[in-house]
């Protein structure tokens, strides 16, 4: 594909964040996990991290001009757990914790707010690693090893 037409594509205003909430996404992670692994190019000693990306500061949505709002503002509606938008002295945060394999692929991603600490988060990335085989077979989910920062020291984590 041409990246003239790559950022012709990104800019379609008909392209929003569907393809990520009707699963699109999702569904062509794991058809290459399963390719990649199918042909044994995915190493099975991941690595586990966070990030932390910073939101512009008009990502609450709230209008310097309330009347303008078309919501009501503050306090009616709840902000859903899945939304990772979080408050931290920088502002708005969100934090991605990532389990990437050796050769780079990613394996699992979870989204959570920016104040959310690192280590709570250490199972509920390897528990969304799964990558299903190609032919009969129950889905790879558990790694060989798994390496991870200071973050991840505990007890209960070196234990699993």
């Amino acid at each position: 594909m041409h990246p003239s037409t790559k950022r012709e594509i990104l800019r379609d205003p008909h392209l929003d964040l569907d393809v990520i909430r009707n699963g699109t996404w999702h569904r062509i992670l794991t058809r290459l996990q399963s390719l990649a692994d199918a042909k044994g190019a995915i190493v099975w000693d991941l690595s586990v991290d966070s990030t932390v990306c910073r939101a512009h500061q008009h990502a609450a949505g709230a209008r310097k001009q309330g009347d303008l709002q078309k919501e009501p503002p503050g306090g009616i509606f709840t902000e859903l757990p899945d939304h990772g938008l979080g408050r931290s002295r920088g502002g708005f945060t969100t934090k991605l914790h990532l389990a990437v394999e050796q050769g780079q692929k990613p394996m699992a991603i979870v989204i959570t707010a920016g104040q959310r600490g690192d280590s709570p988060q250490f199972e509920p990335v390897l528990d969304k690693v799964r990558v299903p085989r190609l032919g009969p077979g129950r889905p790879h989910v558990r790694p060989n090893r798994v390496r991870a920062d200071k973050a991840y020291a505990s007890r209960k984590i070196r234990a699993y």
